[in-house]
């Protein structure tokens, strides 16, 4: 359950309340959620894509 992971957000991340997502890893997932709505769902991608995306932004 996404509850149990442990959660975080990008040290470029202000405190302002912008536009951020929060990150927890597992050893085959990695968990994406919006950090001002925390209640709504998280989405699971593979690692490699997660890899594949961060490289690209």
């Amino acid at each position: 359950m996404s509850t149990d992971l442990n959660w975080f957000k990008s040290s470029y991340s202000g405190d302002q309340g912008g536009n951020c997502v929060e990150v927890a890893t597992c050893p085959n997932t990695v968990h994406v959620r919006d950090s001002k709505d925390t209640g709504l769902p998280s989405f699971e991608v593979s690692p490699a894509a997660w890899a594949a995306f961060v490289s690209g932004v």
